[in-house]
């Protein structure tokens, strides 16, 4: 613990990276070493992130396998991949078989098939290849893409005595024991271990006699979302995988499930702002561009249609055309009150945590919706009417205005995510421009029907 708190006191300033380039440059290999020596693995990632590709390659190649391997698993992916076509078959093999079998298989995903082959080659356990291609058959988004092959797992025929023994052997290969997994004679999970009932068990007793039956565990092909939902609900720093017939097949870690979420977030974030595609800021304009027309096209006709609506009343309004000035109030209470709505549902759906009922809910945020827009109202009416010396009428036209509004957007906001959610669409597309336009079109057509009604124009 000691060293780890030293080590993230550690800052990754720009005369240290410049120190780094010179050292290089110089070809200063024994200082280099020596300067990187103290730093966590992730720092090192961090310093080579700022340096160009043939420097970052230069230190890789320079660093001893095993914390190249912890370095490289720290990089940008588009860091790591520039550096790994840099690197032979041969050599990348070396980097794999440091690495935990889920994190070999992030790696070695990243290669073409044809290189991907020729690195398994290269692998000298042939037990971790093998490990490698079996996990290789599995979708990024099932548990079977995020689990790891090592784990401890006794059977619950040993005695106490052999159990230990096994288990030294076993944890050699496994980073962090988490859990200890039991399983009888045809490798089914039955269990779990404590290992303060195995200290405290007599050398002689069998594990079948102090194991736990219950034990959480998701089948290989769970969707990784589902996991995440799990380990998060029962706080889990593990959970076992296993196949349809319950043969216990590996584990997944809560170090994967936080890339999970993380990645989730980031996804929801950018379809919230209207970006279709997963994009990074160092991206080209072509690919920038196409992850952010589709929904900036759709604002458009949006506001063209609210144009249109605007343009079919303005003829009419003769005495009232003080109206207009109030459009951007309208259209932005009912984006912001649709964001808000459909966020909530969003996260609701997300994490499990929603009202079953859409009636309920529909009902819920009518009622919200009420209450806000009669305050908001409210206040409108009397800044309208005593600030902007509007005409009294004219400012309980803008009230009643925004009471549908903002029930009519809190409705919209809470209707489209769970309807999109309930046909297997990701409801996170449902609370960008989609839900703020088609507020912004209902909302400008609602309010001229009511002033229309209220006026008489």
């Amino acid at each position: 613990m000691e060293e780890h708190e030293d080590n993230i006191q550690f800052k990754i300033s720009d005369e240290l990276i410049e120190n780094v380039e010179q050292l290089i440059e110089s070809k200063d290999d024994a200082n280099i070493l020596e300067l990187l020596s103290d730093y966590h693995h992730a720092d090192i990632a961090e310093i080579l992130e700022e340096t160009d590709i043939d420097h970052a390659t230069y230190v890789i190649k320079l660093l001893d396998s095993e914390k190249t391997s912890e370095v490289l698993m720290e990089l940008d992916e588009d860091t790591r991949e520039k550096i790994l076509d840099t690197l032979s078959a041969k050599e990348i093999a070396e980097e794999i078989d440091e690495l935990d079998t889920d994190d070999a298989v992030d790696m070695i995903s990243e290669l073409s098939d044809d290189r991907q082959q020729l690195v398994i080659d290269h692998i000298e356990d042939q037990e971790h290849a093998q490990h490698i291609k079996d996990l290789l058959r599995y979708d990024d988004n099932v548990a079977g893409g995020l689990m790891a092959k090592e784990l401890v797992k006794v059977n619950e025929n040993w005695t106490v005595t052999r159990c230990v023994k096994e288990m030294r052997a076993q944890a050699e290969e496994v980073t962090r024991v988490h859990s200890i997994y039991v399983v009888d004679n045809n490798q089914k999970l039955i269990g779990r271990l404590s290992l303060k009932d195995l200290l405290i068990a007599s050398p002689r007793a069998h594990i079948s006699d102090i194991y736990i039956p219950k034990v959480d565990y998701v089948y290989v092909t769970e969707d990784v979302e589902e996991v995440a939902n799990i380990m998060q609900k029962y706080d889990l720093e593990a959970i076992p995988v296993v196949d349809k017939n319950h043969i216990l097949l590996g584990r997944i870690t809560i170090d994967d499930i936080v890339d999970v979420i993380r990645e989730e977030a980031e996804k929801d974030y950018q379809l919230a702002a209207g970006i279709t595609r997963d994009v990074e800021a160092d991206d080209s304009i072509w690919k920038l561009t196409k992850a952010r027309l589709p929904w900036l096209l759709i604002g458009m006709f949006g506001g063209l249609g609210a144009a249109s609506i605007i343009n079919s009343f303005s003829g009419a309004m003769g005495d009232y055309i003080i109206l207009l000035s109030f459009v951007p109030l309208i259209q932005a209470t009912a984006g912001n009150v649709g964001v808000q709505s459909s966020a909530i549902v969003v996260q609701g759906l997300a994490n499990n945590t929603m009202d079953s009922s859409l009636v309920r809910q529909l009902f819920k945020e009518f009622t919200l919706g009420l209450v806000n827009g009669l305050a908001i109202a409210l206040i409108a009416l009397c800044v309208t009417h005593f600030a902007f010396g509007t005409p009294y009428t004219v400012s309980i036209t803008i009230g009643l205005a925004l009471i549908a509004v903002i029930v009519m957007a809190a409705l919209i906001g809470t209707f489209i995510p769970i309807i999109l959610d309930k046909r297997g669409i990701d409801p996170a597309v449902a609370t960008g421009p989609f839900i703020t336009t088609s507020n912004d079109v209902f909302g400008i057509l609602i309010y001229f029907l009511i002033a229309k009604a209220m006026l008489g124009f």
